[in-house]
Formats: C-alpha cells, structure tokens, sequence
C-alpha cells in the first residue's frame, strides 16, 4: 500500500482542519487520500487530474463499499484537488517520488517493469486508446480507460454474468501491468503469447485460470480493438484435467444441516434437495414457489436458462413456516416506508411498483436494507453469499468431516444420490440445468455403477 508523503499528510491534516471537517474523521479521510494515490499508482492514472476520480469511485463500487463510504471518498479526494491547486509543489513531490521508485511489483510477481526518467504524469492521456488514433504506437504507460469502459459495455450488451465482468477486467487489468499499460493500438499476439508463458512458468497458475486469461484476452482483441490475434505458435493451451467432485452420505449431509443456524439451515437444504447452485437459491423470489402444484422454477440460471424443479415434499411445511417470516418483513418495511426489493434489468421502469409487491419480493431477504445514495432510498437485497459460505464451512468443521465442503458440494450430492438411486442420466442432466450431457456424465465416477454390464437381445428379456 502506497503512504502519503510525510509533507503532504502534514498539509492534508492542516487543510482539512481548515475546511471545518471533524478531527474524528481526519483518519478517515486520510486512508481515502491513501487508497486514491495508491490506486492511480497501481492503475496508472493521473493522481492529479479530477478525470481519475470516477474510475477510483468504480473500484470502491466493485469491492461493495457503501454509499457513505463512496461519498466521503468523493470528499476526501476533492479536497486534495483543492488543496494542490493553493500548493503546487505537492505534484513536485509526487513526481519525484515516482523518478526514485526503482522497481514496480506487477501481479504478485518479480517482474520489473521500466521506469521512465521524463515526468509520469505528462504521458497519462497521451496515448490513450481511440480509434481515431494512430500515433505513439510505442508507447506504454497509457491509459486503458476506455478499454475498460468498452469490455463493461460489450459484457452488459451480451448480458453476461457480472461475475464474468469480474473476472475479464481482473485478467486484462493483469495483461495492462504485464505490458507497462502499452498502447492499446500497438498490442500484438506475442503480446498475448508472453503473457500466456508468463503465467504458466513464473505464476504456475492452474488450466482453469490459464484459461479463463485466455478467453478474456480473446474477447478484448475480438470485440474492443476489432482484432484477431490468430493463431498463438510456442503456447500450449492448458487442458483442464476432469475433475472428481467430492461427493457428501447422507448421513454427513444431516450431520451439516443440524449445525446450522436458521435460515442457512433451510437454504442448505434446498441446495441439496434440488440440487440448487448458490447464486440460483440466493436469486428466488416469492414467485419462484408453487406449493400446490409441488414445483420450483428457477429463472435465469447459468447461461440465462429456466428450469423446473420438484419441491421435496418432506420441506413444504418449513418452506411454509419461512414464506410467513418473510410476509412479516415485507409488511413491515412497508409501513417503514422502504422503496422495495431490488429488481432486475428495466422490469422495474416498466412496473414500477413491481418491487413493492410481495410475489417480487426474495425469499431469502437480507437481514439490513441498502442505502442508494444516487436515488436517496432504502431497499433490500437477498442474503450476501459469502455469509452462507461462511456459515456452512463452519458447520462442516464443526461436524469434523475428512471431506472438503462447500456450498457446491451438496449439488454433487444432489445429482450422484439421484443415479445412485437409478434415475435416468438425462433426467438428471435437465434437473441440473446442463447444456451437454458430457457435464452430468461426470457423476458416474461418483458413484458405483449399478448397470448390468453383460450384453443381452432385448428379445431375450
């Protein structure tokens, strides 16, 4: 983490004490200042220049900081404009701490990019990528800005998971550092190539996330910069090795569900009895349930596909008893006068009191609602998912299993109980949601085969 100059905390300290900002907050204001100049450094953006500031407020936006936090971040960083536009010599310092670093960690690693002698700040919008532009091709510490914008725009056009958004900005932010924020115009398939290699023989970092770096890179030269890399000669594509998944008794399954605290309890239990992935169960709404045709439909599963389920006869009175809870709160953050669950995509413009109405509202709400600072209004989202993830490996730690468990783990429990029991592989295939049956063949290697493995004319049956 990047300090702030030991003159320039002094002067920040002073200015804010100035500007009538509380003591009590000038910490906090300070790490704001710290985090900004630590991203630009990290970033290669221009610590001096207010342009920066909307991509530093996405970043505090992608690691869930709240509106609160996002507007005293605001604050904290104008407030520094200000104060170097009545101290100048503040950028005078910045740059010659920059002129003395004499190596830069990139992606965890040893690599040691260049450091260049003419002042840093003067080429940060001076090669940054248009299609306009054809100039400065050499150059590097560029500014990627629009790189960024346009793989956020194209990832929404295609509605594509936003983990999938995550993930490709996380793989080409690593491609800028490897490259030294190089032009974009100027980027080549040996580009690609090298860090390809890099990330095999220096990280060693699995197939998947080979990969996973490949694809993001992929889709960046295909549908940003309108090119094709081609064919990549001297790289080997990482073959991901099929891969077991770890298989829960039923006996182990009780002894988790048993452990857990309401409504992890129930939830659990769904991902096993239906075989639910986490975000799907996370994602159902009152509307998802059909008691008494005995179903649950799940919408917009992975790759944006519905399906339905059978409800486990053995939870409807539970399901029932949590329905009832959850008609409660809604009734009574109604009477609080909160603006509704978050809804997706436009339903909400289209139907605008949609996420008011209890067949919208999530069947597993958040315990506390979400501030939006934008619209100055309260709503509640579902429950976040690292707090089941938490809640169950304490379960299974607690339940002292020799096997490794996870949410995950009881949606392989789902599908090899249901072949152990004999079920067609097929209706197993479309109770997961899969699109190729080689995916739900994998769940024949959990399991011992039960099949008669002597052929015989069906004649003779």
């Amino acid at each position: 983490m990047l300090k702030i100059p030991e003159g320039i905390n002094s002067s920040f300290g002073s200015f804010l004490s100035k500007k009538n900002i509380p003591l009590a907050s000038h910490n906090y204001y300070k790490k704001w200042l710290r985090f900004y100049l630590d991203y630009c450094d990290k970033y290669r953006f221009y610590s001096l220049s207010p342009s920066s500031l909307p991509n530093f407020l996405n970043k505090l936006k992608e690691k869930k900081q709240t509106g609160v936090q996002q507007k005293q971040a605001y604050e904290a960083i104008n407030l520094f404009y200000e104060l170097v536009g009545q101290q100048p010599n503040i950028k005078n310092v910045l740059a010659s701490i920059e002129q003395q670093k004499h190596e830069i960690k990139d992606i965890g690693s040893n690599l040691k990019p260049e450091i260049h002698a003419n002042d840093p700040f003067q080429k940060q919008n001076s090669c940054a990528y248009s299609t306009k532009q054809e100039s400065n091709k050499g150059e590097t510490n560029c500014n990627w800005q629009n790189i960024f914008l346009g793989l956020n725009n194209e990832i929404k056009v295609r509605h594509y998971s936003p983990k999938t958004l995550k993930s490709y900005m996380l793989w080409v932010r690593k491609f800028q550092y490897f490259t030294k924020s190089k032009n974009p115009k100027a980027l080549s398939a040996s580009d690609v190539k090298e860090f390809l290699t890099f990330l095999a023989v220096k990280q060693k970092v699995s197939a998947s996330s080979q990969n996973q770096a490949f694809n993001s890179l992929l889709f960046i030269f295909r549908n940003i910069l309108k090119k094709d890399f081609g064919k990549i000669d001297g790289v080997v594509r990482a073959k991901r090795k099929p891969y077991i998944p770890v298989v829960l008794s039923r006996e182990e399954i009780d002894n988790i569900i048993k452990r857990l605290p309401y409504p992890y309890s129930l939830m659990t239990k769904l991902l096993y009895g239906c075989g639910l992935r986490l975000f799907e169960c996370l994602n159902l709404r009152v509307n998802n349930f059909n008691f008494d045709a005995g179903v649950l439909t799940v919408h917009d599963g992975k790759g944006k596909k519905d399906r339905t389920l059978p409800l486990p006869e053995t939870l409807k009175p539970e399901l029932q008893s949590h329905l009832e809870r959850v008609k409660k709160l809604h009734q009574k953050d109604l009477k609080e006068g909160y603006s509704g669950a978050f809804m997706m995509n436009q339903l909400e413009k289209k139907y605008k009191n949609a996420g008011k109405e209890l067949v919208w509202q999530w069947f597993f709400p958040a315990k506390a609602l979400t501030y939006l600072s934008d619209t100055d209004e309260f709503r509640r989202y579902h429950h976040h998912e690292t707090h089941v993830q938490r809640a169950i490996k304490k379960a299974v730690n607690k339940a002292q299993l020799t096997k490794r468990a996870s949410a995950h783990t009881f949606r392989h429990s789902f599908a090899s109980h249901l072949l152990q029991a004999n079920y067609d592989i097929r209706t197993i295939q479309e109770l997961l949601g899969h699109s190729d049956l080689r995916t739900t063949m994998i769940y024949t290697h959990t399991v011992q085969s039960m099949t008669v493995k002597n052929a015989k004319s069906p004649l003779d049956f």
